[in-house]
């Protein structure tokens, strides 16, 4: 996963992805997935929310375990490491919770023990008097899924259990379940989808044949999940990310503009749906920029959340060149700008849980949003209609201007097939 050290694509690579860019996005089902929007309230249940992630994602799903243990039912950890683990520093970050430093430049220190679990659980108890993260007796309820690789050679096994021991002193030893495979490398275990379970490298996901998604969701919610569906049927949306930042400013704080959201049908606008809220945190490398939309479409989380109600929030990072290469998340305060990193002072810490906040709101009523896109996009969206190169608002036949990729509108949709152009809220 290459937690920091930087990985630089080739020429060609590059300009596949300037072109990409470009590419009219599909969902699964076929429908076009327009710009970036306004995340939707769903009205999902507040006390059915949990997390998890890979590498980095697995020690920001470790933070947000803690920090909002309150609200937190459960965790699915992959390659992660015990509550701020890094304390702050890279050198401890890259060489004792794991093996990420520059060659030649730095020693791996990992070894059982070498995270000092007692230092952090201290911190943990002298945070939570603080009221910087919630009362550790929250996690006493949470239901925590962990993998760790045999062959993991970012974040070895020895930091995995340092993170089982620190858990063990805050969670009952029977709500733990630890899986261990000697053949998996520093990979998000799937059944068919990625590389070969052994293999280190983009895009993180190994055919181990494990469906890690389902088991660490299905341990979490008690074990009582329905089957998975054979198919995507859900809607996976863009959203804009600015607006959950203080600033209004995503990338001020290591998140990419857009992230994304699965809602699967039965809690897309339907009377009375509760669902459940599931945060996926990627891992470095492996947001949208990296990988595609590799790991938002299979991972494996989408087809356990059609059947069973689970709303799937997909946050995104962004790569900072000389802070933040690899689009890691946060957990060892890459910019040197956010001692609060780890706690719910922290600024993506903050975010992420604004995102959670909207999504556990009033619901958006069927047939209302808020768009803000390309006039292209809104055309091929069905928003907005082309007449010799001009774009119209679909139903008020208000003029949006040139017909291009580089006019930019918001439009707010007031019944269906009716948009307005103007501001939303």
């Amino acid at each position: 996963m290459h937690l920091l050290r930087p990985h630089f694509p080739s020429q060609a690579l590059r300009l596949a992805r300037l072109v990409m860019t470009g590419v009219l996005l599909w969902s699964a089902s076929g429908a076009v997935i327009a710009a970036p929007v306004v995340l939707p309230g769903l009205g999902v249940d507040n006390d059915e929310t949990s997390v998890s992630g890979l590498s980095s994602g697995a020690f920001m799903a470790v933070q947000f375990s803690v920090a909002y243990s309150a609200d937190i039912k459960g965790a699915g950890v992959i390659a992660g490491g015990p509550y701020y683990c890094a304390q702050g520093h890279v050198d401890i970050a890259t060489s004792r919770c794991s093996c990420t430093g520059i060659p030649f430049f730095s020693a791996c220190e990992v070894a059982r023990g070498a995270t000092d679990v007692p230092r952090l659980a201290g911190i943990t108890d002298r945070l939570a008097a603080e009221g910087k993260v919630d009362p550790v007796s929250g996690l006493s309820a949470q239901r925590i899924w962990m993998f760790t690789g045999g062959r993991d050679s970012e974040v070895p096994s020895a930091v995995m259990e340092d993170l089982n021991d620190y858990y063990r002193r805050y969670v009952p030893a029977a709500q733990i379940h630890f899986v261990k495979d000697p053949r998996a490398e520093h990979t998000f275990p799937t059944e068919n989808f990625g590389n070969d379970c052994g293999q280190l490298g983009s895009p993180y996901l190994g055919k181990c044949g494990i469906d890690a998604a389902g088991e660490l969701l299905n341990w979490i919610y008690g074990g009582n999940l329905n089957p998975r569906s054979d198919r995507q049927s859900g809607r996976l949306i863009k959203f804009d990310q600015n607006e959950f930042t203080e600033s209004g400013n995503a990338a001020a704080v290591g998140l990419g503009d857009t992230g994304y959201v699965y809602v699967p049908a039965a809690c897309d606008h339907q009377p009375g749906a509760r669902c459940r809220l599931h945060v996926a945190f990627h891992g470095c490398r492996q947001n949208v920029t990296a990988v595609d939309e590799d790991f938002v479409r299979h991972a494996g989380y989408n087809l356990w959340a059609d059947t069973n109600g689970i709303v799937v929030l997909y946050p995104q990072t962004r790569a900072r060149f000389a802070t933040n290469p690899n689009a890691c998340w946060d957990w060892f305060d890459f910019s040197r700008s956010d001692p609060d990193y780890a706690n719910k002072d922290g600024r993506q810490m903050g975010a992420i849980k604004a995102m959670m906040s909207r999504l556990a709101g009033q619901r958006t009523p069927s047939g209302q949003g808020c768009f803000t896109a390309s006039n292209t996009d809104h055309v091929r969206a069905g928003r907005a209609y082309d007449r010799f190169f001009f774009a119209f608002a679909a139903g008020s036949g208000k003029l949006l201007g040139f017909d291009n990729d580089f006019t930019f509108t918001t439009l707010k949709q007031t019944a269906p097939q009716f948009y307005l152009p103007g501001n939303c809220p």
